[in-house]
């Protein structure tokens, strides 16, 4: 007996509604403020953020797809449409990617998170706090927090978590891996937020904020983040000890298990010294080459990349290698040249004023924490941390300008949360899935405290964080 037809495969449902997004949009009367190919953008924009979140296709397959219909359209000029391929803040994130790739080669990345573990490590709170201090200092030469929480910390919670008798499957998982896992999870958002090098949008919100005529340098935006993400680095791994604790409390053979690896190690290889040396000329340069020599962030990492080059740390193959940096310079380059047009052509103008007229009326205060809770909650429906930043922040960010919140807080506040919001679901963003798919944490569980940790990095980023911001003098 036949049940009906046979249902579509789902990949071809998931190609087919971005197309049928994208046409939609195209039937819809068009506001006069808008340009015609600014409205032409817009609906291939919306079809690739919606193809960026459904994956029926490889995201730089998806870019390169929307990059042609741009050009086929006659929206854009073909040497406009391409352009976003010399992108300074492409080349940034490219670079930073390949310095990333140095910690892995090297192996400074696992010894400095076993060098934590050892010296914190024989309590359950000491780990959660180890990976946390690891997370912060891997953060500003390590764009992938993918690269960061999935390739050098989650190895060693869950190498960790089985040590100490806690397995996904056999009613042990939240013995100590449950924690663990949450812990480094959240703090990776945290990490995220405190600098611009620290995760793959940053830049690229460097830029969209730059359009609007704030400048967020690399020091000013460390140094912005510093207190609030101090204290959300103390609070999230002690909240969630009290609300989600370990069955384990104290982990003495952590240390132990971190000492015999650090003695496979060997003492500090030439190439991991080489690699600090690296990072910290690279530090200096970002907080103090364009103000004082005049070297922007994009030529530091382009320095820093040469002197591993020649001091043989990489070699030409490992960058090569690096699929993940080559990937994103393709895919982000299409979404930060069609974010530029929808900004030329008149799109984020006219969509930010529809915004505006939501909170008409208010003083700039209410309407500014209206718009960031927006902003946080939108996240529920991304992905990934750029597909929101690209569709989102730039009218956002004109918006709260617009009814009167101060640029430079305006422009912080949103490109803090444009991390921390990674919180919030399984599926937020780049570590998410690694970490969710090791099965020591519920999906219930996972969401439940995405909500609560995001709530109160939210409290603590707009009450401390504002109080900062007012010393600063950005507000």
């Amino acid at each position: 007996m036949r049940s009906g037809p046979p249902r579509p495969p789902a990949r071809l449902l998931k190609a087919i509604a971005p197309l049928i997004l994208t046409g939609g949009i195209l039937l819809i009367p068009r506001p006069d403020e808008v340009q015609a190919e600014g409205w032409t953008v817009f609906a291939i924009f919306a079809g690739t953020i919606l193809a960026l979140i459904l994956r029926p296709l490889p995201l730089g397959a998806i870019a390169l797809i929307s990059l042609t219909a741009t050009m086929l359209s006659q929206a854009v000029e073909p040497d406009v449409a391409l352009g976003g391929f010399g992108n300074p803040t492409i080349w940034l994130i490219v670079c930073a990617f390949f310095i990333a790739k140095g910690f892995a080669v090297t192996g400074l990345g696992t010894r400095i998170a076993l060098g934590f573990v050892r010296l914190l490590g024989r309590r359950s709170l000491g780990l959660g706090y180890g990976m946390a201090l690891t997370d912060v200092v891997l953060a500003p030469a390590t764009p992938s927090n993918t690269a960061r929480a999935g390739g050098v910390l989650f190895p060693i919670v869950r190498s960790l978590s089985t040590l100490s008798g806690s397995e996904p499957d056999d009613g042990t998982r939240r013995r100590l891996g449950a924690y663990l896992t949450l812990s480094s999870f959240h703090v990776n958002a945290v990490t995220s937020a405190m600098f611009a090098t620290a995760m793959a949008a940053n830049p690229v919100i460097q830029q969209l904020a730059g359009d609007q005529g704030v400048s967020l340098s690399w020091a000013k935006w460390a140094l912005a983040a510093s207190v609030p993400g101090i204290v959300s680095l103390i609070v999230v791994p002690l909240l969630l000890y009290r609300v989600f604790p370990p069955g384990l409390r104290d982990t003495p053979e952590a240390p132990r298990e971190a000492t015999r690896r650090l003695a496979e190690l060997g003492p500090v290889a030439r190439a991991e010294k080489l690699m600090i040396a690296t990072v910290v000329l690279l530090l200096l340069l970002w907080s103090l080459g364009d103000q004082v020599l005049g070297v922007s962030p994009t030529v530091s990492a382009f320095v820093g990349v040469c002197v591993l080059l020649i001091a043989g740390v990489l070699s030409w193959d490992d960058l090569l290698a690096e699929r993940a940096a080559w990937d994103t310079l393709v895919w982000f380059a299409v979404l930060i040249m069609l974010a530029g047009q929808l900004q030329e052509l008149g799109f984020i103008g006219w969509f930010s004023g529809q915004i505006a007229s939501g909170v008409d009326g208010m003083s700039w205060q209410v309407a500014f924490v209206i718009l960031t809770l927006v902003y946080f909650a939108a996240h529920y429906l991304f992905a990934s941390n750029t597909a929101h930043v690209t569709a989102m922040y730039a009218a956002f960010l004109t918006t709260a300008i617009a009814v009167g919140a101060p640029p430079e807080l305006a422009a912080l506040v949103l490109a803090f949360e444009s991390s921390l919001f990674a919180s919030l679901t399984h599926y937020a963003t780049g570590p998410a899935p690694v970490l969710f798919g090791a099965g020591y944490v519920t999906l219930g569980e996972w969401w439940r405290m995405g909500a609560l940790i995001g709530a109160v990095n939210v409290a603590i980023w707009m009450v401390v964080g504002g109080a900062w911001f007012r010393l600063l003098g950005f507000w």
